[in-house]
């Protein structure tokens, strides 16, 4: 294990917004509990896929969806506040 300093663009929950030493951009820490239920968002979408319910499947990946906009906005918020780029297209 190597410890290290980070700079910290978010309150330190459980989608902080960091930047690494010797990166341009920060990232997000997403929490392995959350990354778990990430994971199984997923695989509920292709259970439904591999039944056939495609109704469940949208409806699971909506709510996925959902929730990669509002990490995604806290993410762009956060570099805005400290006047950093988005290092990636903002359109939609």
């Amino acid at each position: 294990m190597e410890r290290i300093e980070a700079e910290l663009f978010t309150d330190p929950g459980n989608d902080a917004v960091l930047r690494l030493p010797r990166r341009n951009f920060p990232g997000v820490l997403i929490q392995g509990d959350s990354l778990s239920i990430i994971r199984a968002d997923v695989a509920e979408i292709v259970e439904s896929c591999d039944r056939g319910d495609l109704g469940e499947a949208r409806e699971a990946a909506a709510l996925l969806l959902a929730g990669l906009d509002g990490l995604l906005a806290r993410y762009t918020t956060a570099l805005k506040a400290h006047d950093i780029p988005i290092p990636f297209y903002e359109g939609s």
